[in-house]
């Protein structure tokens, strides 16, 4: 997510872990950087398989675990995190995503992209708004 726009999204079964794409060796081409997410993606195993493809996992820590520093603006956006779920709010209420009569998983993928243009036309997106203050170097 990019400034509250909705840059790519996976459809997975109700039993998936949400971490499956994550593991998934081809998803590692379409992410960069760093991501934020909740203890639930916690584990070394998935840090240490993103950490080897050039991605950052950021999470917090669960109290039995050792305090590890981190970055400031990492602990700012872990905090933003929460802005993600009123992304899915928008989606679900105003655009109408979260719907489960459908007859058929054709109508169901129709109401899906209908709901997903529906946002991307939205004037008001969510979006998390951090500025970086540098320090103010005088010149004597």
């Amino acid at each position: 997510m990019i400034r509250g726009k909705i840059i790519d999204f996976l459809i997975t079964k109700a039993n998936v872990d949400d971490r499956y794409p994550l593991k998934n060796e081809n998803f590692h081409d379409k992410i960069f950087g760093k991501i934020y997410g909740d203890k639930g993606y916690l584990g070394n195993d998935l840090f240490d398989k993103l950490f080897v493809d050039g991605i950052h996992l950021v999470t917090k820590l669960r109290k039995n675990m050792k305090k590890k520093a981190l970055d400031f603006m990492d602990k700012v956006y872990l905090r933003k995190r929460a802005n993600k779920e009123s992304v899915n709010d928008v989606l679900k209420n105003t655009c109408q995503i979260e719907h489960s009569r459908h007859c058929s998983f054709d109508n169901f993928l129709g109401n899906l992209i209908a709901g997903l243009t529906a946002y991307s036309f939205l004037d008001a997106k969510p979006s998390i708004k951090v500025q970086r203050f540098l320090p103010n170097i005088g010149v004597a």
